[in-house]
This record gives structure tokens, sequence and C-alpha cells, in this order.
């Protein structure tokens, strides 16, 4: 019995897009979803680019994690997943000007515009606790 790539891939992934689903983040896995969402999200939303990649397992997912432990958050919870949904992930870029593609990363936006990322290089050499330092800072200043 052989299996497809592709679904090969689908079943790789599922525990890294699990892991952060279960925290009660809605992935958006089309390019309209994404624009049915994002630019009409009122208050803020928290866009997280999933990855394959270490830093993406290692820092990134558990610093989102934990970032949701505070006591303040945003009122929307969303997710991407670069190099798998390509196009709601390209889509959900466009609202990160200026910055370039990256992932992971991780975006805060407060009525559709955004207020402050974390790029991929501000994750690699940062612990899951520094991330979601950074994260429940940006939430006191922008979820109120």
């Amino acid at each position: 019995m052989s299996m497809s790539f592709d679904q090969y891939m689908r079943d790789m992934i599922q525990p890294m897009r699990d892991e952060l689903t279960s925290l009660g983040i809605q992935e958006l896995r089309t390019p309209e979803e994404v624009e049915e969402k994002l630019p009409t999200a009122k208050g803020t939303a928290l866009v997280v680019v999933n990855s394959v990649c270490g830093c993406a397992a290692g820092q990134c997912r558990p610093g989102v994690a934990k970032a949701l432990q505070h006591d303040l958050t945003p009122d929307h919870l969303y997710t991407v997943f670069a190099g798998q949904d390509k196009e709601a992930t390209a889509k959900a870029r466009e609202y990160f000007a200026p910055y370039p593609p990256s992932s992971p990363s991780i975006a805060l936006m407060k009525d559709g515009e955004l207020v402050h990322f974390i790029e991929r290089h501000q994750v690699e050499d940062r612990s899951a606790e520094e991330i979601a330092a950074d994260l429940t800072s940006a939430f006191d200043r922008f979820c109120r």
C-alpha cells in the first residue's frame, strides 16, 4: 500500500496544526477565509504564521501558548500555515507590510491594522518565555 506525498504531508503536519488549534486558534486555510476575517476583525486579532521549521516547534508555538495564558488576550485568534496553505498565507502577509514574508511569525492587529509583529529572526534566537513576554507586553498595550 502506498501513500501519496500530499497525504503524507497532511499527516505529518497535523500535530503542528493541532498545537495551535487546541488553544482555540482558528485556521484560515483559503485566501477567502483570510479576506473574510482579517480586515473586518473588530478589536484585536493575533495571527500566527505557522511553519514546520524547528523554531516554530521549539519557540514560536510554545511562546504563543504561554502568552495566551495571560489575563489580557486578543479578541480573535487566527493562524495560517506557511508552505501548506500557500495562498491563504500569501493573502495574510498582505496585511503585514512593510515586513517581508517570514515564517514562523506572529502579527497582532487592531481593527484590521498591524500594530505589532514578531519576525522569524526574532523567534530563532529567543526562548518561548521571551516570545511570550514580548506578546503579553503587546497584549497589555493594544488589547485594552
